[in-house]
């Protein structure tokens, strides 16, 4: 007798860390939670540079897109909250999130409709 197994069917949820649209759309959720609950926009940014590169054509533009949001939010971020002490950083630190939720949202729109980042590279929107 043969112990071995045929191999269970691949899960569902594997496919979120593969390289591609949905691995792109739990990275712009898990970057909007990171709002709230920052662990995961740490998450994240892991995931995109551990696949950038590895989908080609539209996909690596997000990827592109994710990791700029990320360190680019966060040196807003960090300028804004030096700022604090002299009252405009809480003005700019509101105006950080609401470029970064912007971002993603026009990242997830893209993604939906199959589109790449027309300018990965920008440090606006």
């Amino acid at each position: 007798m043969s112990d071995t197994q045929p191999n269970p069917a691949p899960r569902q949820t594997d496919r979120w860390l593969e390289p591609g649209p949905t691995n792109v759309q739990v990275i712009y959720v898990l970057y909007l939670a990171g709002l709230v609950i920052g662990i995961s926009g740490i998450i994240g940014i892991i995931l995109a540079y551990m696949n950038r590169g590895k989908a080609g054509g539209i996909v690596d533009t997000h990827y592109t897109w994710l990791i700029r949001t990320f360190w680019i939010g966060l040196l807003y971020a960090l300028a804004s909250f030096v700022l604090m002490f002299l009252f405009i950083g809480i003005i700019l630190m509101f105006a950080v999130a609401v470029w970064f939720i912007v971002r993603c949202i026009m990242g997830l729109q893209a993604i939906g409709r199959g589109e790449p980042i027309k300018n990965p590279e920008s440090w606006l929107i």
